[in-house]
């Protein structure tokens, strides 16, 4: 529910109900949220809540104490009000109840069974990559990542999605970082130029999407997009890839879209507002 900030002379709730006294508790718990939602915007003082709720001064003054005295809203004398200690608290346990890899499984499910490719789901430890979970693709192929395994963020596509929540200035260590592994694993480095990589991420953050063109495992391609909590934080990210001859550059391209779109109903589900279609 949101306080109804485009029309505040018109009441919150209608009180032609054929119950009363279910009309009464219905309203007034919804009173009660809707207030909350204003004093969240940053509608902080009883005249202008009074105005938005539609309620008079008297009443909404009523509904604030009792929010106050009830440690949903904190009030600074001269300085209005804000949200309590309560809330702070329903929401570090609304978080803990909805943990990402149960809260994502379906929409990776869903995205597996659509694309039939190999579908991650990862989150950032540090410098690296660490894969939460992976549902293969119908096509058998194996590739390195797995259920627990870190890789560097700069090389993979679910690393270069989670790069997106980050200052382009960290942008540089992290690809140095796994230029040195590379090397020092005696490995070939399939990362481009830091230039032709930079320009790359650039046009990545644009758009909102990445891909990743055999830069961590020769013969494999994919396409990421990341995940945001409710304040627009990067907190995880979710690929689709599979052998270059099923996922050529063209297919890329039409996938990206596909998996942002996952991508941002699963922030969703985090509390990220919706964008307006």
């Amino acid at each position: 529910m949101k306080c109804p900030l485009n029309n505040p002379a018109k009441p919150l709730l209608s009180t032609e109900e054929k119950d009363p006294q279910k009309a009464t508790g219905t309203q007034t718990l919804l009173r009660g949220l809707a207030l909350l939602e204003c004093v969240a915007q940053g509608i902080s003082d009883v005249k202008g809540i009074a105005a938005h709720l539609g309620t008079p001064r008297s009443t909404t003054h009523r509904m604030l104490n009792s929010l106050v005295a009830e440690g949903y809203l904190h009030h600074v004398p001269y300085g209005g009000y804000s949200l309590g200690f309560r809330l702070i608290y329903l929401g570090a346990k609304a978080s803990e109840q909805r943990p990402l890899g149960a809260l994502a499984r379906p929409y990776l499910e869903g995205l597996a069974a659509q694309t039939g490719d190999t579908v991650h789901l990862g989150t950032r430890e540090e410098n690296r990559v660490f894969y939460l979970d992976k549902i293969a693709g119908t096509k058998g192929l194996e590739m390195r990542s797995r259920v627990g395994h870190r890789m560097p963020l700069a090389s993979t596509g679910v690393g270069k999605a989670l790069m997106l929540g980050l200052a382009p200035e960290a942008w540089k260590p992290l690809y140095d970082e796994a230029v040195a592994e590379k090397v020092k694993a005696g490995e070939p480095v399939l990362l481009p130029p830091w230039q032709q990589y930079l320009a790359d991420m650039q046009h990545y953050r644009a758009q909102g999407w990445v891909l990743d063109l055999e830069e961590n495992e020769l013969g494999i391609r994919c396409v990421a997009a990341p995940i945001r909590d409710i304040s627009g934080a990067v907190v995880a990210a979710v690929s689709v890839a599979s052998a270059v001859p099923y996922i050529p550059k063209e297919r890329l391209l039409a996938l990206g879209p596909t998996v942002l779109a996952v991508t941002q109903h699963i922030s969703e589900k985090l509390g990220l507002e919706k964008k307006p279609s």
